[in-house]
């Protein structure tokens, strides 16, 4: 595919989580005919991960394109959750503008201030669209004034501050100029596009730079280095060299090309500058490093991302259920298994534990770690991990810890119950709004260890109707203990299968996590004890038989539903002291 007689845009769609970025990429690919009339096309095309469909987040950033008369636009959407920040950090560095989406009701959220702050120091230029202004709570005006607000917040130059503005509705593929203007479709969106955002420039003329950003692999063709073509062009069968981390070069041929069209990956015997491609051929490059020419080389500067701000203890599986369930049990597999993950998520960090066979695996938050375990588990891996732990630094002698800022969304009603949990994991509120319509949006810095396990209580306090988000603020001194769960837990004293009937007579003593008939062993954790110690029961425990007994009278009794815990739940639950066993079929709680 040769690049004359067509100009190509890189874009990035940025956004806080659920304000629609995935729903409005999958109108523009509908609208931009990459799809035959007759073929059947699902909903959030691009969400192609199992855990992404089930939880409704974007977690890895993907590429596509579409055409709109003869400009190719490079879309790249990025994840919306501050955990996945690091996906974020390395896609900027492909594209030269972003659309900045903003939920028309909720307006600027955390997430926001984030993505858009990375993207102010790059310089990218922003086209700002107000998604989801059908919605009956939707203020876009004063929305639109939060956003002029929140570019004089991050310090943004006076030229980048004269940014288009659309208002859109993304599930119905519609985009407006203005609140009171008729369109049926996204036209004045990908026209915006192509008017705002910058034609790709070469940075130099003497050499070829490509930037890798991103990694994918191919059963047939093995490993593919993704990134943007900075300077030069590249074909197949070149001779390249590749500047590693360490300032060392590399030789390598390019054995295949492929650019991105739609959905799929298109195999092209060269690409020019401003195009991003997928290469095959070299099998050690890593994120940062630069492809370049054997006979000029120049590396680009690497790719930096923020540090890691929570760790987790991965080791193999202990329990008396060990190498029962899983394919991969040993730590040869999880060291592997780990490794890997860090070639593709840089914000991840991997390191041999304290102790053999353990390793700490340190990330950006709970719940990018907890993706992590789910889809190791899914893999057929089985180990354990430990309860997160915050990362310290010392800075000038005084010993800090991560600070979150926490943006939460309640009904009025709740606000003293939500301020008073706050200031038990020492929080300090720095706003507070009262929207007139029965919510209050509350603003606190947080330490990250007063927000483990956090969540299920919030949603206890405000019945399910809160809406919690958080982003790394700064680093800061050291804020004093927090006590965390209040409650003990209970243990089995004994291994074998629980009964109805032994589960009937210890319901008074707290809340069951396992239904009869699950297998227990000596020591794993089978409930929440009511008060602050530990209690060992004997959940195996079968009523005695006698010569008058009625056959019908365990089907009579009628138990507590358990409280069945997601692996989040048992990250949030367990203490300094217990484990979380993870199998592809199980998830138990332990003492160590």
């Amino acid at each position: 595919m040769d690049t004359k007689g067509y100009s190509i845009r890189n874009i990035a769609i940025i956004a806080h989580v659920d304000h629609g970025k995935t729903t409005l990429v999958d109108a523009m690919l509908k609208q931009s005919g990459i799809f035959r009339a007759n073929e059947a096309v699902q909903e959030c095309i691009l969400d192609t991960l199992d855990l992404e469909r089930e939880r409704g987040i974007t977690i890895m950033a993907k590429n596509t394109s579409v055409w709109y008369r003869d400009t190719k636009i490079n879309i790249v959407d990025t994840p919306g959750h501050a955990d996945f920040g690091g996906e974020v950090e390395r896609i900027l560095k492909m594209v030269d503008g972003v659309l900045l989406l903003v939920d028309a009701a909720e307006g600027p959220m955390p997430q926001t201030r984030f993505v858009l702050h990375k993207a102010l120091q790059q310089r990218l230029v922003p086209i700002v669209v107000i998604n989801k202004i059908d919605k009956t709570e939707a203020r876009p005006q004063e929305v639109l004034n939060e956003i002029y607000d929140l570019f004089i917040d991050l310090d943004a130059d006076e030229d980048l501050l004269d940014f288009p503005v659309l208002y859109a509705i993304g599930r119905e593929g519609v985009a407006k100029r203005d609140l009171k203007d008729e369109s049926p479709d996204l036209r004045p969106l990908f026209e915006t596009i192509i008017q705002t955002i910058p034609a790709p420039q070469p940075l130099r003329s003497d050499t070829l730079q490509i930037l890798i950003s991103n990694l994918d692999y191919d059963n047939y063709i093995g490993r593919l280095a993704i990134g943007r073509i900075f300077s030069g062009k590249i074909q197949v069968g070149q001779e390249v060299a590749i500047t590693k981390l360490d300032s060392a070069f590399q030789k390598a041929k390019v054995v295949r090309l492929f650019v991105f069209e739609g959905l799929k990956r298109q195999s092209v015997p060269q690409a020019m500058q401003g195009e991003i491609v997928a290469i095959a051929g070299i099998e050690d490059i890593k994120i940062g490093e630069t492809i370049t020419l054997p006979s000029n080389p120049v590396a680009m500067p690497s790719i930096t991302v923020d540090e890691p701000t929570l760790s987790m203890i991965f080791s193999i599986n202990k329990s008396p259920f060990a190498g029962k369930e899983g394919k991969f049990v040993t730590s040869r597999h999880l060291r592997d298994r780990l490794y890997r993950e860090t070639l593709t998520n840089i914000a991840l960090r991997v390191e041999p534990a304290d102790f053999p066979e353990a390793f700490k695996v340190s990330g950006r938050g709970e719940l990018q770690l907890a993706i992590l375990i789910e889809t190791m588990r899914r893999e057929g891996y089985e180990f354990e991990v430990s309860k997160p732990k915050v990362i310290m630094k010392e800075i000038d002698g005084v010993t800090c810890e991560p600070i979150e800022e926490v943006l939460i969304d309640i009904p009025e009603a709740y606000t003293g119950a939500v301020i008073e949990a706050m200031g038990k994991r020492r929080g300090n509120m720095v706003d507070m709004v009262n929207y007139g319509s029965g919510r209050v949006r509350l603003q606190f810095e947080v330490p990250t260890r007063g927000l483990i396990g956090f969540r299920s209580e919030f949603l206890t306090l405000t019945k399910g109707e809160g809406i919690f988000n958080k982003r790394f603020l700064r680093w800061g001194r050291w804020q004093g203990d927090i006590r965390y769960r209040q409650t003990g837990a209970l243990v089995s004293d004994r291994e074998g299968v629980s009964t109805t009937y032994a589960l009937h007579s210890l319901e008074d003593r707290g809340q069951f996590f396992i239904p009869p008939g699950t297998p227990v062993y000596k020591g794993m954790i089978v409930g929440e004890h009511n008060r602050s110690k530990d209690l060992h029961v004997n959940v195996c425990r079968p009523k005695k038989l006698t010569n008058i007994r009625a056959a019908s009278a365990d089907e009579t009794i009628q138990l507590e539903p358990p409280r069945l815990m997601s692996l989040e739940d048992c990250i949030e639950f367990v203490n300094e002291d217990e484990l979380i066993e993870v199998t592809p079929e199980n998830i138990r709680m332990r003492k160590r």
